[in-house]
């Protein structure tokens, strides 16, 4: 599944525009730079309700050359049973991580974020997969190009602890998952962490 047309439209034309607010300076191209930033939020709030001006202010935060988000996500198994958190937004389960910091690296980012929703500490011993967040089914769309990457993180101890964003933490078998906060994680890649389990010489997957 990808996400709809539209979409992509609308991300490519605001990277496009920020793209040239960055290095323009000519006013005649950063006044047309910005026009592009409008239509981009026009397509966005048009197909989705939401206050086209918001999403306009939204867009010029960004700034400098656009390039995908990382977003990270711990897969920490035990006993065959996989790591899962609760999240308060949605009332429902994925694994933890988030966004990447600037100055971490992928693993202080996962063992951070790990540590944070569930009160687990780890170690990143491998990359799993990297995938285009608009190839993968997520709902809903987001307005940015995201690249999610899941690490498997081995169990080193500590308490399960809730936090500002997460309400329960639990271990699942794969026959036992709750309901999925799939905007996050989706049934396919949570399947698709058991197979990288249950058979470790699988490469890393990607897009």
């Amino acid at each position: 599944m990808t996400e709809p047309q539209w979409l992509f439209w609308s991300k490519q034309l605001m990277a496009l525009a920020q793209n040239g607010l960055t290095y323009a300076s000519n006013p005649f191209d950063i006044d047309r730079y910005q026009s592009v930033r409008k239509i981009a939020a026009a397509i966005l709030a048009g197909h989705t309700l939401a206050d086209e001006q918001r999403i306009e202010d939204l867009f010029a935060q960004e700034v400098g050359y656009a390039t995908p988000k990382v977003d990270v996500r711990g897969v920490v198994f035990r006993d065959q049973a996989l790591l899962l958190v609760k999240e308060r937004e949605d009332g429902r389960w994925t694994l933890p991580g988030g966004w990447a910091d600037v100055n971490e690296s992928p693993s202080e980012a996962v063992v951070r974020e790990v540590f944070e929703e569930s009160g687990y500490r780890t170690r990143a011993t491998k990359l799993l997969a990297v995938f285009d967040r608009a190839k993968h089914g997520h709902v809903p769309p987001l307005p940015f190009h995201i690249y999610k990457h899941f690490l498997l993180c081995q169990w080193l101890g500590g308490e399960a602890t809730i936090s500002t964003e997460t309400e329960a933490v639990g271990f699942f078998r794969e026959d036992q998952l709750p309901e999925l906060s799939v905007s996050r994680t989706t049934p396919a890649q949570i399947a698709r962490m058991f197979e990288h389990f249950r058979q470790p010489e699988l490469p890393t997957d990607f897009d």
